[in-house]
């Protein structure tokens, strides 16, 4: 009896990485009115060409579904399940989610399914969502399968910057009043998840100068707790990722390489190209 883990779509994580870890993921959608898409069956330079032609689109749970195949696939085989999903404040996947765990309890009664809200989207889930798959590789119990997602959550930290503050406005992600303000004056909000739902950490002039700040939140951060894994998130602006990937990387005075990941038309929708970010976590709890 081994335990498996099930994500969705917005962890963003490499599918190699996911094939290695035996991941399963099951996706989101977004809608340009009646044309419906799985943002696994479109690739990010497609979505974000469609989006300026045709405008923002909506965006959709799974479907219950493809949530109840995916996880009738573990327990009918007499595995364990472990769902490691975004925020319940963003998105209804998490309570379709435990709702489909009540219905497969009713047929396999002694099927072992836990549910986490990771509280967030993108790599910050995506690395809750690593630990646990980690866990299960070596053998561990539900529980402390669980209890690795949990915990990383609490070492973990996303921050990052819109490119404008449009998209956020229009999809309902940020107060209607911060949006203009920030626009009207230039400012830029350098944005972060707490508590399940995209709040303003801080507020500066210029994109330049709130990368910097979100490098010395990082800083600040591993100096105190160290440093687990990094990731640099872009919205189709590569090249900005790579510089910015570039000063982390001389700022931590390391060899290897830092991984730079896509975000994909789900979170994109509501951010909007150009927007640059940071997730990471650290070797003890920040919070």
């Amino acid at each position: 009896m081994a335990v498996k883990i099930l994500t969705d779509s917005t962890s963003y994580i490499d599918e190699q990485v996911r094939k290695e870890l035996d991941i399963q993921a099951v996706s989101l959608g977004i809608s340009f009115g009646d044309d419906c898409i799985k943002e696994t069956d479109i690739d990010n330079e497609s979505f974000y060409q469609m989006m300026a032609d045709k405008g923002i689109p909506t965006s959709s749970q799974p479907p219950v579904g493809d949530l109840e195949n995916a996880m009738r696939s573990v327990v009918e085989k007499g595995d364990q399940l472990c769902c490691v999903l975004l925020s319940s404040e963003m998105s209804g996947t998490f309570s379709t989610a435990q709702l489909v765990k009540k219905m497969l309890l009713e047929k396999y009664n002694d099927a072992r399914i836990a549910i986490v809200d990771s509280g967030s989207n993108c790599m910050q889930l995506g690395f809750a969502v690593l630990q646990a798959a980690r866990a299960a590789k070596v053998g561990m119990t539900l529980k402390q399968v669980e209890k690795a997602a949990l915990e990383n959550i609490k070492r973990s930290r996303f921050l990052f910057i819109p490119e404008n503050l449009d998209y956020l406005k229009k999809g309902g992600r940020i107060g209607g009043a911060s949006a203009l303000i920030g626009n009207l004056f230039k400012i830029i909000p350098i944005l972060t998840v707490e508590n399940g739902k995209t709040t303003v950490l801080m507020k500066v002039r210029s994109k330049g100068n709130a990368v910097k700040a979100m490098i010395q939140k990082f800083m600040e951060d591993i100096s105190q707790h160290g440093l687990g894994e990094v990731v640099i998130h872009h919205i189709n602006c590569i090249d900005e990722a790579k510089e910015f990937a570039a000063m982390i990387k001389e700022k931590l005075n390391v060899s290897q390489k830092i991984d730079i990941v896509d975000i994909g038309p789900v979170i994109g929708l509501h951010v909007g190209p150009g927007a640059i970010g940071i997730a990471y976590y650290t070797e003890i709890d920040m919070r």
